[in-house]
């Protein structure tokens, strides 16, 4: 992961256990609700990709043991796991509200490369001229910024932000 993606996905990253992991953030991290724009879609697809990879590994030690903390932990993942709607999605467009810009909306493709198995290259875009183009500029503009920790969250300077960057925060 580049800075900025480590920026991006700082909540994610913020768990104590290692290797931090998305599926557990985004059903048992309260934050996960606010950093997803649309937290029951990604939640969805979260768990398709999780029975996706549990059809290609049935074996997977790690990943049988992530699915049995998840079914243990949350209600919800119980709801999405017993749904069986396995679907990967190579590309799309996901919406975040990372904590130090706005709301944005990105395009993402995944790559698989083969120089291993399982290891994938997600790369994620904004449109020009859109305020998630500003707020990823701005966010990167960050990401960059000598002395900034992934866990430490504190807003820019107002002046520093760009217009728009926050009409789409819940507040």
């Amino acid at each position: 992961m580049n800075h900025l993606g480590r920026t991006l996905y700082a909540p994610v990253l913020e768990d104590p256990r290692r290797p931090a992991n998305f599926a557990r953030f985004t059903f048992l991290d309260p934050r996960a609700r606010d950093f997803w724009v649309d937290w029951p879609k990604v939640a969805g697809d979260m768990v398709g990709h999780l029975q996706a990879a549990a059809g290609r590994d049935p074996h997977d030690r790690a990943l049988t043991q992530l699915v049995g903390e998840l079914s243990t932990c949350s209600e919800e993942f119980r709801v999405f796991w017993a749904r069986c709607d396995v679907r990967v999605h190579p590309r799309g467009v996901k919406g975040f509200k990372p904590p130090v810009v706005g709301s944005l909306e990105l395009a993402f493709e995944v790559m698989h490369l083969p120089a291993e198995q399982g290891l994938l290259l997600v790369a994620y875009t904004a449109v020009a001229g859109t305020p998630s183009h500003d707020n990823l500029s701005l966010l990167n503009a960050w990401a960059a910024t000598p002395g900034q920790e992934t866990n430490q969250h504190p807003q820019p300077p107002t002046s520093a932000r760009p217009p728009g960057a926050d009409d789409n925060k819940s507040g």
